[in-house]
């Protein structure tokens, strides 16, 4: 007799498919016209504005799909085991369901939420803040954005098992339930790669060859900058990404051995994996956070009113940034065995990062200084995103000690550190980015109430979030881990944490809703620049003094001056 439980899933794909194809057929029946020419409009497009448009709506809907699989995490760890209930009695989550939740948190709000998003605010700005009118390769740039959508398919279609970082010996390892998993979430990989490394070489060529007269390197946006710098780090980074990632598809298909326990030596190729991995890995990190930075670097002294302060500071602590970032991989192999020199020099490298973040963070503040501050919404973000930087950066600190790390590398402190530079830091920017050119997108206002809600929900959340973790890792919690000890606090900061999930997952809800309803019924923006005002406020470097007799040059764009689609 049929089990009906084998066949929910199957009906279920075929009702989705059933339904998708009747939406589609009411479409073409009542809309076909205007349907034929959106489809023409965005999907042959090459515009560098839509293609930016195109980027961030796909790391916001993947934004969302990983954000699912951290609110059944914490969802397990707070409110089921908060409780003192059976994770595997309630929401059926065993070890290997555990693994796959947060293989795939990981890997989707890394790879396609953070980097397409800032990716996206990089297609819409760098061209029109250099007075280019398009990116240097446009179809290489289309070709880039439609390889995305594929590869996050495949990546959710694997439920990889293996740790967002996929260490060996655990990613060499066929899964009973999924025995392709690994190789799918591989091939994913490998298309998103080759994705990163086309957009990369389109920025690195559009900003050093199609610069507009006048616009020269000291006097670019600092958007621009780190847009600039990123690129590189992207160079030069995902090649060991996808060395490692081709070796573990080596061993898995081919028995090559390279990463595989042979002759007796494990940890060998464990090491070898996790060098190249974090060769990649750490630069991986600033990529998430320098465009960050611009965009930060663009909003906050617009309306702040003022000049950023330091500019040749700012534009050099970028490129700080870019070298110091492949000089310290090694600080996330402390516990592993390797030379008490060699980790001595990089536990030194780590503490120098702390400079650069220290010139950016006091000259953001010392912008604000004496300013005539707006306080909007981007505002907010932006405060936000300085609280939450110098947090992460702060326990940054401690992790960079060996003797503390040896202590905090294996608990829930990392987390929290590492979270704090991406929900405290990248995320409050990419929000702080969205709502300051949401109005030059759309020529429409979003609500203001709604987006003070939103503001106030995911600043609490990410704060509640992530702060008990810091308390959690100090007592002793390990990370990656589907269940815990019940014992002295380890319950109740649990649950404040995932209570924190659910105040920040209610707020992007409401964000959500805001977006789409303003598009479609907010107030018409009136004027050219929605932020401006009378006063003039110049959002590049300082302009280069001029010889005798040569004309002035043609002024920089600003992110204000740029048109909707």
């Amino acid at each position: 007799m049929t089990d009906l439980t084998d066949l929910i899933q199957p009906l279920t794909i075929v009702v989705l498919i059933a339904g998708f194809a009747g939406f589609l057929l009411w479409l073409v029946s009542y809309h076909g016209t205007w349907l034929v020419a959106t489809i023409r409009k965005w999907l042959f497009t090459t515009d560098h504005q839509r293609i930016g448009l195109m980027y961030i709506a796909t790391g916001l809907l993947f934004f969302f799909i990983g954000g699912i699989y951290a609110t059944l995490i914490r969802t397990d760890l707070g409110t089921v085991q908060g409780l003192g209930l059976d994770p595997q009695t309630t929401l059926g989550i065993t070890p290997d369901v555990y693994s796959t939740l947060f293989t795939m948190h990981g890997v989707l709000m890394i790879f396609m939420f953070v980097m397409p998003t800032l990716a996206g605010f990089g297609n819409y700005l760098v061209p029109s803040m250099i007075g280019s009118k398009e990116m240097a390769l446009p179809r290489i740039n289309a070709i880039a954005f439609w390889m995305l959508p594929p590869a996050g398919v495949i990546l959710i279609l694997s439920n990889a098992y293996a740790g967002w970082t996929g260490y060996v010996p655990l990613s060499l390892e066929s899964f009973g339930p999924n025995p392709y998993g690994v190789d799918l979430w591989v091939l994913g990989l490998h298309i998103l790669t080759i994705s990163t490394m086309l957009g990369s070489v389109n920025f690195l060529v559009t900003i050093l060859k199609h610069r507009a007269p006048g616009v020269h390197y000291w006097n670019m946006p600092l958007f621009v900058w780190a847009t600039l710098i990123n690129s590189v780090l992207l160079i030069f980074a995902l090649p060991s990404l996808s060395i490692a990632l081709t070796f573990v598809l080596s061993d898995r298909n081919f028995g090559t051995h390279i990463l595989a326990s042979v002759n007796g030596t494990p940890l060998g190729g464990a090491l070898l994996y996790q060098n190249l991995f974090w060769f990649f890995a750490h630069p991986e990190v600033y990529v998430m956070v320098l465009p960050a930075f611009g965009i930060i670097s663009t909003v906050l002294p617009k309306l702040a009113r003022k000049d950023i302060f330091g500019y040749g500071a700012m534009a050099i602590a970028l490129g700080a940034f870019a070298v110091l970032s492949f000089a310290v991989w090694e600080h996330h192999m402390f516990v592993t065995g390797i030379s008490t020199d060699v980790r001595f020099v990089f536990m030194l490298a780590t503490f120098a990062v702390a400079v650069p973040s220290a010139v950016k963070v006091f000259n953001w503040i010392a912008t604000l200084w004496g300013g005539r501050i707006w306080m909007a919404i981007p505002m907010w973000f932006c405060l936000a995103f300085i609280t939450g930087f110098v947090i992460g950066g702060l326990s940054g600190l401690f992790l960079a000690s060996i003797p503390i790390d040896y202590l905090y590398h294996g608990t829930y402190f990392v987390v929290a550190h590492f979270h704090y530079i991406l929900l405290g830091g990248t995320l409050m920017a990419i929000f702080a980015g969205i709502y300051f050119w949401f109005p030059i997108w759309t020529k429409r206002w979003y609500n203001q109430s709604l987006g003070q809600v939103h503001f106030l929900l995911t600043y609490v959340g990410v704060n509640l979030l992530l702060f008990p973790m810091f308390i959690l890792g100090a007592e002793g919690m390990p990370r990656r881990v589907y269940t815990y000890l019940w014992t002295g606090n380890f319950q109740a900061l649990n649950f404040l944490s995932s209570l924190g999930a659910y105040i920040l997952g209610i707020g992007q809800l409401v964000f959500a809703f805001n977006m789409i309803y303003s598009y479609y019924g907010g107030d018409p923006v009136t004027s050219d620049d929605p932020w401006g005002e009378e006063l003039s406020v110049r959002m590049s470097g300082p302009a280069d003094p001029l010889p005798a007799g040569r004309p002035t040059p043609a002024p920089v764009p600003t992110a204000a001056a740029v048109e909707a689609p």
